[in-house]
């Protein structure tokens, strides 16, 4: 089992950057791969970005790409998401998800059977 914590949200203007972080407890992080999703006031929740066990293979939505990155450092057992250009549509509230098994790509495997952070508020304001 593995719980998780977001933090790095914040208010930023558009344009600007924020990094979140999604630390994780347990001695077996290494086995999880991670996804971020967002949930915009009145709007479905939208997988974002994924990363693999080994961080060797990343996912994003399109609407991202060339903005956001993703990255995970096992040893501090925490996964980043740079997020640089931000715009107004951005603005939600941001979770980190982890899955032991699954296509790390696809949010089935997050939502039916993953471990979830409490959430990190991000808006940008134009």
């Amino acid at each position: 089992q593995v719980q998780l914590v977001e933090s790095g949200g914040g208010l930023v203007q558009a344009g600007g950057s924020l990094r979140l972080s999604c630390a994780a407890s347990g001695r077996t992080f290494v086995n999880y791969a991670i996804g971020w999703f967002r949930q915009a006031p009145g709007k479905e929740r939208e997988f974002v970005v994924a990363i693999s066990w080994s961080g060797s293979s990343t996912y994003y939505v399109d609407s991202v790409k060339g903005r956001f990155t993703i990255s995970r450092d096992n040893a501090k057992k925490t996964v980043y998401l740079q997020m640089n250009s931000l715009k107004p549509e951005d603005t939600a509230v941001y979770y980190c998800a982890a899955i032991r098994s699954g296509d790390y790509s696809d949010s089935y495997y997050y939502t039916q059977g993953g471990y979830w952070g409490q959430g990190t508020q991000v808006t940008v304001s134009s």
